[in-house]
């Protein structure tokens, strides 16, 4: 198994075993927004580690070097890294869907004081690492089909987050970019 598939089992490791200390769901988006974001998203990874050549698609966007290799596995690691910082920050109130969470807290600290969605900032900076190892052109297209996805799944999150604390919500939207600090 190559670099990239060990960071990215570890970080489904961490995320299976997380998903296991939730707190009690209140709320949860429809169950069509669930499948039509999921399945983006899903599709994206999908693209990202596919298995087999994609003609025309199969073309390779950066050359294949130590370097970028090495480029890759350092993008896809310190995205991972700070995925899994926000999720331990976020602790209990996580959901891999839209949900609010019983005593659903609003987290300010570690990596949301850089941007509302680190998660999503980690995983899409793990996805380019992989995407400029693995340096196929279908990769590009899944980190973009997983950030369409990401850009759906936030919107929805934001509508929660505003309808369950308001001003205090509006304030930190305000204040802290989405997913790229000073940008975005």
């Amino acid at each position: 198994m190559d670099a990239f598939l060990w960071l990215w089992l570890v970080f489904a490791i961490v995320w299976l075993l997380g998903a296991l200390a939730s707190k009690r769901t209140l709320r949860r988006q429809t169950p069509t927004g669930r499948l039509l974001q999921g399945g983006i998203i899903a599709l994206g990874f999908f693209l990202l580690f596919q298995p087999w050549n994609l003609q025309p698609l199969d073309v390779r966007f950066v050359p294949a070097t130590q370097a970028t290799t090495f480029c890759g596995i350092a993008f896809t690691a310190a995205g991972i890294a700070f995925a899994i910082w926000a999720r331990l920050t976020i602790g209990r109130n996580w959901s891999g869907t839209v949900t609010l969470k019983q005593d659903h807290q609003l987290i300010r600290n570690g990596p949301y004081r850089i941007v509302r969605h680190p998660i999503y900032s980690g995983v899409l900076l793990a996805m380019f690492g992989t995407a400029i190892g693995y340096g196929k052109v279908p990769c590009l297209v899944g980190l973009a089909l997983t950030f369409a996805g990401f850009w759906a799944k936030w919107r929805t999150e934001e509508q929660f987050m505003i309808e369950q604390f308001g001003a205090q919500y509006v304030e930190y939207r305000r204040e802290v970019k989405a997913i790229i600090p000073g940008l975005l």
